[in-house]
């Protein structure tokens, strides 16, 4: 069975995608000093993450990953905030494809493996 390369379809599949296979669309890139230490460009980006983010109204701010929206495929970043009409302020969503990973939060025994396996275990 061959995958499509009609637009439509390419959109259906990305708006239809399951929840355990979104975790793919939030990758980002690793700083360099990151990606020398780790051997691997791109990781998942997870809360608690500090991120630089590069395009847009909020280029060169950095903070932590407060939260990540798999659903809408968006991450919200400490100190990046709008005000709603009423005054509140609620944070700004940002895709990941537009910050770069600068420290990596909590290293568990998931994400090392994931590491491990980018990384093809050549280290």
């Amino acid at each position: 069975m061959s995958i499509s390369s009609q637009p439509r379809k390419v959109r259906k599949r990305l708006f239809n995608a399951p929840l355990h296979q979104r975790w793919k669309l939030l990758t980002a890139k690793l700083s360099e000093d990151l990606q020398k230490e780790h051997g691997i460009k791109r990781l998942p980006v997870r809360t608690g993450d500090t991120v630089k983010i590069l395009r847009g109204d909020w280029r060169g701010h950095e903070g932590k990953v407060v939260e990540v929206d798999l659903k809408r495929v968006r991450i919200y970043v400490e100190g990046v905030t709008i005000k709603k009409a009423d005054g509140t302020p609620r944070y700004y969503p940002i895709h990941p494809s537009k910050v770069i990973i600068t420290k990596l939060g909590e290293v568990d025994e998931v994400r090392r493996k994931i590491i491990e396996r980018k990384r093809g275990g050549s280290q």
